[in-house]
């Protein structure tokens, strides 16, 4: 029994301090400016945009789960419209990095924000 309590890890807890007069917690960064917060899609410095290519052998829905997640994410934040241009085209960069047809993720988007509209 001792042993198992003396290999139980540690949690540490770090505070972020803001630089630049940015703070990234999470998926998100929050910036402030005069009288207003911005909010941007964080990605770390380490981020790579590979996903499962669209020429795989991989089930067509396991494909597009990363797509979903990309524009889910996009839609659930309150991005000012010119943060939410900036995402737009780095999905789609990433998209056509890993040899999607910009028109079907174009298509996947306008379902989802049908779905979300029938769903309220």
């Amino acid at each position: 029994m001792d042993h198992f309590n003396s290999v139980t890890p540690k949690l540490k807890f770090t505070l972020e301090k803001e630089a630049d007069r940015k703070i990234s917690f999470l998926d998100i960064s929050i910036s402030t400016e005069p009288k207003k917060l911005s909010i941007y899609i964080y990605r770390k410095p380490t981020y790579t945009d590979i996903i499962i290519p669209n020429d795989s052998c991989h089930p067509k829905g396991h494909k597009l789960a990363a797509i979903r997640y990309f524009y889910n994410m996009m839609n659930t934040y309150q991005l000012p419209s010119e943060n939410l241009k900036k995402e737009n085209n780095i999905i789609q960069q990433i998209l056509h990095n890993n040899g999607y047809d910009t028109s079907t993720a174009k298509n996947l988007h306008a379902k989802m924000k049908e779905e979300k509209e029938n769903k309220v």
